[in-house]
Parts: structure tokens; sequence; C-alpha cells
């Protein structure tokens, strides 16, 4: 069995670049302790600890649509649905390994895995 560190997710809304164009689709790697600790030396996390969302997503997504670089600047522009998206999908894959969550079948009783869809599709 493999141990999966990358994941792919869909924007629910898009990101739109400089161009014009929506980026939707990317990847999202699991994070590591220092991609956690490092951005607490920054100085715009310093002054504003919500900023730590933003460079930490910076760090971990590794593609996203036709992009050659992501960083806080992209980050940044996201719409606020899009980054939503982005820290509920980082918390369920750094926690639970899964891009899945379980449920339980309300008739049955029975637990199974399901790929939560984009929000706002």
């Amino acid at each position: 069995m493999t141990f999966q560190t990358e994941f792919e997710f869909t924007l629910p809304k898009g990101y739109v670049d400089n161009e014009g164009n929506l980026q939707k689709k990317g990847i999202m790697r699991l994070a590591t302790a220092a991609d956690e600790i490092l951005p607490l030396k920054d100085p715009r996390v310093q002054s504003n600890p919500a900023y730590l969302t933003i460079i930490l997503l910076s760090r971990v997504i590794t593609k996203l649509g036709n992009l050659h670089v992501i960083d806080t600047k992209v980050i940044e522009n996201l719409f606020a649905t899009d980054l939503a998206y982005l820290q509920d999908f980082y918390g369920r894959i750094n926690e639970n390994g899964t891009s899945k969550i379980k449920v339980r079948c309300p008739h049955c009783e029975q637990i199974f895995e399901y790929e939560v869809e984009n929000q706002g599709e």
C-alpha cells in the first residue's frame, strides 16, 4: 500500500489569473512540521495571525491550473469561498490522511467514506 501525500482538488469558484483565465483544478500536498512552524516567524503573521493561513496554503498547494508559481499573492486573491474550501480541504487531508469524510447512512446505519462535493457547485 502506498502512502498518499498529494491530493487533487477543484475550487468551487476558481482563481482568475492575470490573463483572465479561470484556474480551478489543483494539487495540495500534506503539510510538514516546517510548513506549520516556519511561517510563525514571518512578520506578516506576527502582525496579523490570520495571515498564517495564506502562507501555509501557498506552501502546500503545488499546482493550480497552469500557474507556474503559487505564492501568497495568488492565495490572497482567491475568492472567499475558495479560501474556505481550501482551509477545510487542508484540515481533512492533514488530520485524516484523506480528502474523504466518514458518514453514516441514516437508513441502514452503515459507515462509509464519501468524497465531499465542492461547495457552490
